[in-house]
């Protein structure tokens, strides 16, 4: 299967070794917008975002996975190629723990060490990152990450595009709205409000954005 990978940064590191280490998928391109125009090295391409077009062009089959960590980029980049969901692929790392009752979003990454147990419902374009426990009954949406060693008890919901800070706690059944953050080590044991910052135990708002 043939990969390409848009954005060139830290994550994209992280994301690359995933597709390596599966002898399944090869990848053929990396779309930046640090390039001007499509260069070819050793067969693989390089090129600005908008070229993705002529990638699918000149591939018979392939598959695109956004590499970029923050929520709000991946969301633009979406909506600006307007590509169909089977494009995207999703990847998960094969030390990942998965629940067969998970269902799993188009684009999604899941980064090494992740448990995610049974009836999980992940949307999107999500990153469950390193060493995460997603438990039952969970919902995330579109565009969320999860940062590594975080902590998702029962029957959490984590709405579209919100962050969830490296080594965070969420208690069961509270509620993350849309593109809210909560900072590193935080423990939720209440609902957050959308467009929020919250951080300490307990977390507690320290901020809120009006849209």
């Amino acid at each position: 299967m043939k990969i390409v990978i848009i954005g060139q940064g830290g994550h994209s590191k992280v994301i690359q070794d995933i597709i390596l280490s599966n002898n399944e998928y090869e990848i053929v391109g990396y779309l930046d917008d640090r390039y001007e125009d499509i260069v070819i090295v050793d067969n693989i391409y390089f090129g600005p975002i908008s070229t993705a077009y002529d990638m699918i062009n000149y591939f018979n089959q392939i598959n695109f996975v956004i590499a970029i960590g923050d929520n709000k980029v991946r969301r633009k980049i979406v909506e600006k190629l307007h590509l169909s969901d089977d494009f995207y692929i999703t990847l998960i790392h094969k030390t990942a723990v998965v629940s067969p009752s998970t269902k799993i979003g188009n684009g999604t990454v899941v980064m090494p060490n992740v448990v995610i147990n049974a009836d999980t419902q992940i949307g999107n374009h999500a990153i469950i990152n390193t060493g995460s426990v997603v438990e039952h009954d969970n919902i995330i949406g579109d565009f969320v990450h999860i940062s590594p060693h975080a902590t998702l008890t029962g029957s959490v919901i984590i709405e579209e595009g919100a962050h969830i800070g490296a080594a965070a706690t969420m208690i069961p059944s509270v509620k993350v709205r849309e593109w809210s953050i909560i900072g590193a080590g935080a423990v939720v044991i209440n609902d957050m409000p959308p467009n929020c910052t919250a951080v300490g135990i307990p977390a507690k708002v320290i901020n809120e954005v009006s849209y």
